[in-house]
């Protein structure tokens, strides 16, 4: 618990003592907890102070989570010689019921289908070097109402054939910014708002998001944002090279080359070419346009070739930035997928699909609360980690319960053990439980 209240003490600028009390306790529980994430459950497991009504209150209290996600992140985190991306992606679970706040109709990717529960975006931060991700803002996506309601198809109707040429007072529309959708523009103040904080504190300069994001008016609202943007284009994308050609001199001046066929690029512009079990890897990378794109693309193809079937499947990467190098941009792309496991974390660990929170506040709380301890339980990991690099969140939530069990025990002994004897105890029925335990080599005294 002492170690707990330490690293909760970077936070107290934006957080009041009573609050960081409160949080020790839930977080005590959280480490504890072996069934689900509930204040009832949390309760459950805490020491005296960490009533429920006491977690209920914390669950309750406006909280300011960007601003302690990041001042956690600056004091037990972030090191000045790493480099740093960022990453941005949305979360969806489920929920039953009508009363919980936000409840609406969102796309599952792991159900692969629409359900009801709860949306949030997440923004986090990407240590390079360490390939970890660490989620600092997490943002409730709330829909309207004609969103969620199912589109009527249109029936066909009979349309006036058009004019040959250009409409009348028509202008060019390459300088206007692009018509974005419903869900960018709940996104575009979250970023804003994100890179707002990171401003002077942290230098990043991309910002990687998947495929559902692989459009202009994404790469768009990122370069707005002072940033580039790195992201995957559909498997189908219609690319062109720059025309290289003479003009005419008739009519506008031309600006597609020749389309480009991904499976059967031209060698000048492959990158890399690996023979690995019987799978043949190409890389290639060009500058090359879109037309939905207002400005060319640095794009990178990934062609991958069953030498015995000669079935060939690929991917297409791109950046903003013309002049990143192809093993950078997968690299960051790939870093990409860190964010999917803070997702793993905070609904198998830390409740994200757990809490039973109907009320506006509580779950903001509850589901900022669960980002934050994936954060939280990579620093108490660092230790353990140390002496033994496969220490998972399962060994450390065992470690803590291990802890609790003895400490309740002690309680019951008319007299207590000395010091010795008691950090004996403590360490043996700690590992009882853990996937990977931490064997102490014997004393020789």
């Amino acid at each position: 618990m002492t170690e707990i209240v330490a690293l909760l003490q970077s936070i107290a600028p934006v957080v009041s003592a009573t609050v960081i009390q409160q949080m020790s306790h839930a977080i005590y529980g959280m480490l504890i907890s072996n069934g689900r994430i509930t204040m009832l459950e949390l309760s459950r497991w805490t020491e005296k102070g960490g009533s429920y009504r006491t977690l209920q209150r914390l669950y309750q209290t406006p909280l300011l989570w960007l601003q302690i996600q990041w001042i956690f992140f600056t004091s037990w985190v972030q090191k000045s010689d790493r480099e740093y991306v960022v990453a941005g992606d949305e979360v969806v679970f489920g929920k039953a019921g009508k009363e919980t706040y936000g409840i609406g109709r969102f796309f599952s990717s792991l159900q692969n289908r629409v359900i009801s529960g709860l949306s949030f975006f997440v923004f986090s931060v990407i240590d390079v070097q360490e390939r970890q991700s660490y989620p600092i803002q997490a943002t409730q996506m709330i829909k309207e109402k004609k969103e969620q309601e199912p589109k009527e198809k249109k029936k066909p109707t009979k349309t006036q054939k058009r004019t040959v040429g250009r409409p009348q007072g028509s202008k060019n529309k390459k300088n206007e910014p692009p018509t974005m959708s419903p869900e960018l523009l709940r996104i575009q103040p979250v970023l804003q708002a994100f890179l707002a904080v990171l401003k002077e504190i942290l230098a990043v300069r991309y910002l990687v998001m998947d495929g559902h994001f692989g459009n202009y008016p994404s790469a768009w609202m990122v370069l707005q944002a002072g940033l580039q943007y790195v992201s995957k284009l559909r498997s189908d994308a219609a690319l062109y090279e720059p025309f290289v050609g003479k003009y005419r001199g008739r009519g506008p001046h031309p600006k597609y080359g020749d389309k480009i066929d991904v499976r059967q690029m031209k060698k000048k512009f492959l990158k890399q070419d690996d023979n690995e079990a019987g799978v043949r890897t190409q890389i290639y990378q060009v500058t090359l346009l879109n037309r939905e794109f207002a400005f060319p693309i640095n794009v990178v193809v990934i062609l991958k070739t069953n030498l015995s079937t000669r079935k060939q499947a690929h991917v297409i990467l791109f950046s903003t930035d013309l002049e990143l190098s192809y093993k950078k941009l997968y690299e960051y792309y790939t870093l990409r997928f860190q964010i999917e496991f803070n997702f793993r974390d905070a609904k198998q660990y830390w409740g994200l699909d757990d809490f039973m929170n109907v009320k506006q506040e509580a779950v903001i709380n509850a589901a900022n609360l669960s980002f934050f301890m994936v954060n939280f339980s990579s620093v108490l990991l660092r230790q353990y980690r140390k002496s033994n690099p496969e220490f998972s969140v399962l060994d450390l939530k065992s470690h803590y319960r291990g802890c609790r069990y003895v400490s309740e025990t002690i309680k019951l002994l008319p007299q207590k053990p000395d010091g010795i004897l008691l950090a004996e105890i403590f360490e043996q029925i700690a590992r009882l439980g853990m996937v990977h335990p931490v064997f102490e080599p014997a004393s020789t005294s």
